[in-house]
């Protein structure tokens, strides 16, 4: 699945995977809230997800994130 996904998507895909919002996604990885929203609204487009709920889901399943990481 990741292999879909180019660095940047991967590092958003991250970071609403640590439950982050499009605001705190945005200053962390110094992106436009603007910019944060496309790189999630992408990220459900090219992953078939219906919500953040599923982009979640996907970050651990892929092993992007961790518990407790």
């Amino acid at each position: 699945i990741l292999q879909r996904l180019t660095d940047r998507e991967q590092e958003v895909l991250g970071q609403v995977g640590r439950g982050l919002s499009n605001e705190e996604i945005a200053h962390a990885l110094y992106l436009s809230p603007a910019t944060a929203r496309t790189y999630v609204s992408r990220l459900l487009a090219k992953l078939d997800a219906r919500d953040r709920s599923q982009l979640v889901v996907i970050a651990y399943e892929t092993g992007l994130v961790t518990p407790g990481g």
